[in-house]
């Protein structure tokens, strides 16, 4: 098979859209019915922008994303603390931004709220100003992010979850529909639950990130030393760093518990 060739063409924006003429559109970008986009905001190459979709200042978004109609990407955030001030919003490429999504522009002068490549916010889900959101994250349909939590690379969300300022949601971690987190959830376990709590690790994400049958094994002995020890924080660490390989997967897990600020989420059996 040969190369796919795809033909690069100036911008198609709908007559009764509106943009800033300071806004900047790539190749092949899309402006539905009725989209507004707002100035000093970018838009990357092959990008669509549905009916109704609000782009405000300041945001830059990817190549290749899909916004889909009515969602409001990089308004003002939600907080009593913003001043006006000049601030942004970062979508990388690849993202999938569904019906009525909300995500807020960061406060704080030259402050930064920014999601990341090739995920996909379902609809209604909310993404408040100074968030973090690394790549292949899932947000399930109105589930919700407030102000500073950051959200490592390929973790799921589940429909109607919240997550308390300033939390921390571990790499490929998954968090139960409707859960309320208010302490940082490690890499690669299960919570769930009103308050959360541990149910395990995610063998199913582990399998579809391909992770190999060493690397789990000390996953599986780290969870063992955190949750099932009667091990104190600081002395679970100390033994994983005796215990197990220096895995990259490992390394990060540690690296996760010896930055958390609000604690950690703990078993039924524990609390």
């Amino acid at each position: 098979m040969g190369l796919q060739v795809v033909k690069t063409e100036a911008p198609n924006v709908h007559p009764t859209a509106i943009v800033d003429p300071s806004a900047k559109l790539h190749a092949n970008v899309k402006i539905g019915p009725y989209a507004v986009i707002g100035p000093h905001t970018e838009i990357g190459e092959g990008t669509q922008i549905d009916a109704h979709a609000v782009i405000h200042p300041y945001t830059t978004i990817g190549a290749r994303c899909r916004i889909f109609p009515s969602a409001s990407i990089g308004g003002e955030p939600q907080d009593l603390k913003f001043q006006g001030e000049r601030s942004f919003t970062i979508i990388g490429d690849a993202t999938q931004i569904r019906e009525y999504v909300t995500v807020s522009r960061a406060t704080g002068e030259d402050q930064q709220t920014r999601v990341g490549s090739h995920c996909l916010l379902q609809a209604y889900t909310h993404v408040a100003h100074n968030c973090q959101v690394g790549n292949h994250v899932v947000m399930s349909s109105f589930s919700g992010l407030a102000g500073h939590v950051t959200l490592e690379d390929g973790a799921i969300i589940g429909g109607m979850a919240g997550v308390h300022q300033f939390v921390k949601i571990g790499r490929t971690c998954m968090v139960g529909a409707m859960t309320k987190v208010v302490q940082d959830a490690p890499p690669y376990i299960i919570v769930d639950g009103n308050p959360a709590r541990v149910v395990g690790l995610n063998h199913v994400g582990l399998a579809r990130s391909g992770v190999s049958p060493e690397v789990k094994s000390n996953l599986k002995k780290a969870y063992r030393l955190l949750y099932r020890s009667g091990l104190s924080l600081v002395a679970a660490i100390q033994e994983m760093e005796q215990e197990l390989h220096a895995y990259e997967e490992i390394e990060h897990f540690l690296r996760f518990l010896r930055n958390c600020e609000r604690g950690i989420v703990r078993t039924r059996k524990e609390s």
